[in-house]
Parts: C-alpha cells; structure tokens; sequence
C-alpha cells in the first residue's frame, strides 16, 4: 500500500468529507469517506472527453459549472444520464490508475470542498485499488514493457504480415498520431480515457505496427519514471537496446494469457455499471 492509500484509507476511517489535493497531479474528492471523484492532471479530465467529441460546447460547459452543475448539464446538454454515468467512471478509473501509484508529494486535504459535479457516484478505496492492479496485469498481458506508454507514437512504414484489423480506438490514435505526442497526450486530443489509449497503443506494438521507442537519456540501464510503470518493466533489455518481439514473430517468447476471470464483487459492480450505462446509451 502507498502512502497516498494509506492516507486515504485513514480519511475512509474518519468519514471525511472534502478533497484531497496531491500537489499539481491531481485531486480526490470525498463524501463521508467515500470517493465520489478523481481528477488527474496527466490524463483526460470529464470537461476535456465532453468538448473534444463535441459532446457540448465549452461556453455551455463552463455555464454549467458555475451555475447548476450537474442537473444543468443534463437539462440543458445533449448527454443522458447513461453517458454521464460512464465518463465519470472512465475518468475516476483512469486517474486513480495514475495517481495512486505517487509518491514523494504532500498531499493536502481541505475539508469540505466539493466537485461541481457533486457527489453523486461513490467509489470504494480498496475496490479502486483493486482495479488498478488488475488493469497493470492486463497491460503487461498484451505487452511487457512500459516504454510504449511514454514514448511518442510512431506508426510503423509497413505492416508487419498481410492484413490487420484495428478497433476504433486503435484507427484514431493511428489516424492521430504525428510521431510526437505520446500516447497521453493523444488522448487528451481525440477526447478518449488515458488507460483506453494505452491499452490500444500496447495492443498495436503487439501486433508490430508501432516503430520501437528510442533508447532512454541518460546512463545505460537507467530507466526512465514512466506514469504507468510497475512490475513490468524490463530494465536488462532495455539496457542492451532490445525490446520485446511482436507475438505472432517466430522467436517471440509466450506472453502471460492476461489476469483469470474472477467473482471479485468490484469486477461484477463495474460490469454492472457499464452494462446499465450501454443500455442507456441504446
């Protein structure tokens, strides 16, 4: 456990209300101890996913949060409470992806303070916790090292056998990519979840049609601090200049089949959610 779920798990504890600022990275709001927001300054925030699908207009946006928060944004907006639903699980996933992992900051709670959105949507400390361990699982699954998460997108020249098939976030972040944004800032520009980018990004240098990543500045062996990094580094091949081979090549090594299908009730209340939110949407 890291300092900051220490830290959250104690204002859990206490039922506090307010919101926890960690430094410029982000914020975490709370309702009697519960989590009911997260903002990450490295990632897509809600106002950002809204605006840049042309979901609503920045100026009836800003309207919103300054008068009427939520309940104006679904009267006077052209999202439903479904969408509304599932872009603030998307963002509150994809920040705590980020920001739980930190360290070396102060984080400082201010009692009281609230989201414009309100506290409509509770979220579990240990449940998101959770979540992000298994979505660390599931990225070093697809792919192994963390240097694609980081590095600018560079869509490869040729494709790696005769044909590809590519979702709809793949096609946009190729589409998108002009070999200097990483994959966070491409999410930011196509109005897409940082940890939905990244899966697409790894899922293409799995099937070969990413350039591989330059080496690191600095001395050899010396691993840059990449956002989304955890036990899948691979520091010796990074150091000798390798990185890991698509998994159709033939010297390729077998990855892990990814984290097993459990009856974990966290799993089971987001499917719910998401399933709710999809029959919405319909």
């Amino acid at each position: 456990m890291t300092k900051l779920d220490s830290l959250l798990a104690g204002l859990a504890r206490e039922r506090s209300t307010g919101a926890l600022r960690v430094g410029r990275s982000g914020t975490i709001f709370l309702s009697d101890g519960r989590v009911t927001y997260m903002e990450c300054a490295h990632t897509p925030s809600f106002e950002r996913l809204l605006t840049a699908r042309g979901r609503m207009s920045e100026a009836a946006l800003r309207g919103a949060q300054s008068d009427g928060g939520r309940d104006r944004l679904l009267r006077e907006g052209s999202i439903t409470q479904g969408e509304l639903q599932y872009a603030v699980l998307g963002v509150v996933l994809d920040a705590a992806f980020f920001l739980l992992p930190m360290s070396g900051t102060r984080p400082k709670f201010r009692p009281g303070e609230e989201h414009w959105l309100g506290g409509q949507w509770f979220f579990d400390v240990a449940g998101l916790v959770r979540e992000c361990a298994r979505r660390r699982a599931q990225l070093a699954g697809i792919w192994p090292s963390a240097d694609v998460d980081t590095s600018p997108v560079r869509p490869a020249t040729a494709l790696a056998g005769q044909a590809v098939t590519l979702d709809r976030v793949q096609w946009e972040v190729l589409v998108q990519a002009d070999r200097r944004a990483t994959p966070l800032e491409l999410a930011k520009q196509i109005g897409r979840s940082g940890y939905s980018v990244l899966l697409a990004v790894r899922r293409l240098a799995a099937a070969g049609l990413l350039c591989p990543p330059d080496p690191p500045d600095g001395p050899p062996g010396q691993d840059p601090d990449p956002l989304s990094a955890g036990d899948e580094r691979t520091l010796p091949r990074r150091a000798r200049g390798e990185l890991p081979r698509p998994p159709h090549h033939p010297e390729a090594p077998r990855l892990p089949a990814g984290p097993p299908v459990t009856g974990d009730p966290t799993d089971i209340a987001l499917l719910l959610r998401l399933k709710k939110a999809l029959e919405e949407l319909s």
